[in-house]
């Protein structure tokens, strides 16, 4: 459980980071050939990686969750015992009603 969390704190501090140091770097003028283009230019193309980057960063998430190993999970035996006895007292027997429709449908 400590890695699924471990997991999770990383990818959600990875999602945050990433957009911001492609924004701050964006407008600090840290990629080469940014400082040529329009504000305009700038503002749309860092926005846009930004927004893929968040994608590439659930993407990796989702791949690490499918590489959890998927341990069966067994339930409590005492439990499955009390849920099925509590089952069983709600479970009406059918045969014991008699459906009342059919004895109407008698009388001619």
């Amino acid at each position: 459980m400590a890695r699924v969390i471990e997991k999770f704190f990383i990818t959600s501090m990875l999602m945050w980071a990433v957009p911001i140091a492609i924004l701050y770097a964006f407008n600090n003028n840290l990629f080469p050939g940014s400082g040529d283009m329009s504000p305009y230019s700038v503002t749309l193309l860092s926005g846009f990686l930004a927004v893929v980057s968040v994608n590439i960063v659930i993407a990796f998430y989702i791949y690490l969750a499918m590489k959890e190993p998927s341990e069966k999970h067994e339930p409590d035996p005492k439990f499955v015992s009390e849920a099925e006895a509590s089952v069983k007292h709600l479970v009406v027997p059918s045969q014991t009603q008699e459906p009342s429709s059919s004895t109407h449908n008698k009388e001619e």
